[in-house]
């Protein structure tokens, strides 16, 4: 199978909460996609680039995300989503502060070329030798937490970026399966949930599906605020660098593929992610990225 940027990888289907993976073949993603109008907004998702200037280790090829950022600043560019989300880890840890916002440097460089707002979740790698408001800075971001609305539909930025003692992770004082979404966050998610009539989308890096070393150490607590809010659709993550869903308590719980896995621009990975008005949701993924579609629940 071949991974051109004019080429669909996979497709998978969730109908009726079951998942049906079909062929690759561009004839039935094309058939697939007639039955749908024109996205009411598009979303360019991208997670886990790790970039850093330092040899390979294990599949965490440092030195190639540029060029696999380029291609997907190239289809960021091209489609013109409504805006873009990188979902954490947007670097690798350094030494020194200096080095790290070297690497902050560069990769913004590439990153700022999509003419389109941008949005980042911190990731625990953003945060390792940075502070958050260092990382913030460099990216031109104000909040490490906080939420908008856009074309009908509600957007919510979490930071699991915490020790379970409520510190804020930087300047190597953490351990990156210690993460959690502090209380002074969750009071502010359950105000901000409960003020909203749109549809929500949630933005995490740390996985909040799952209860292993990839996962917020209070994601059940997490989940509870999304579920009561009684409007979350589903939330977009990272983390775990392989391609992952579960539907949990209504909510549909995305992991997208890194960017950083593997070597060579066929092991890269991201996605634009379609919302219509009638509730149905569609992630066209490239490269490694997973195609899903997740129909209307009415």
């Amino acid at each position: 199978m071949t991974n051109d940027l004019t080429q669909i990888g996979r497709r998978a289907f969730l109908q009726g909460g079951s998942l049906l993976m079909l062929g690759g073949s561009m004839t039935i993603a094309r058939a697939a996609e007639r039955q749908f109008a024109a996205a009411d907004l598009t979303v360019g998702l991208v997670t886990d680039l790790h970039h850093a200037d330092k040899p390979t280790a294990g599949s965490r090829h440092y030195r190639e995300t540029l060029t696999k950022l380029t291609e997907a600043v190239d289809r960021f560019t091209t489609d013109r989503p409504d805006f873009v989300v990188e979902l954490g880890d947007f670097i690798d840890a350094a030494d020194t502060v200096d080095v790290e916002l070297g690497y902050l440097r560069q990769v913004s460089e590439v990153f700022d070329k999509i003419p389109v707002p941008k949005h980042y979740v911190l990731g625990n790698h953003c945060v390792d030798t940075l502070t958050k408001s260092e990382f913030l800075s460099g990216v031109g971001a104000e909040e490490s937490y906080y939420s908008f609305d856009r074309g009908g539909f509600h957007f919510v930025v979490l930071d699991s970026c915490f020790r379970s003692d409520g510190v804020a992770y930087g300047r190597k004082n953490s351990t990156w399966t210690d993460a959690n979404v502090p209380d002074a966050e969750l009071a502010w998610l359950r105000s901000d949930l409960q003020a909203n009539s749109k549809p929500v989308i949630v933005f995490a890096h740390q996985r909040l599906d799952d209860a292993g070393v990839h996962a917020v150490r209070n994601a059940a607590a997490v989940r509870s605020e999304l579920e009561s809010a009684g409007r979350v659709v589903a939330v977009f993550q990272g983390h775990s660098h392989s391609n992952a869903y579960q539907q949990i308590g209504g909510i549909h719980y995305c992991t997208l593929v890194a960017m950083i896995e593997g070597s060579g621009l066929e092991n890269s990975g991201y996605s634009m992610l379609h919302l219509h008005a009638d509730g149905t949701l569609r992630l066209n993924g490239f490269r490694n990225q997973a195609d899903r579609q997740w129909p209307s629940a009415t």
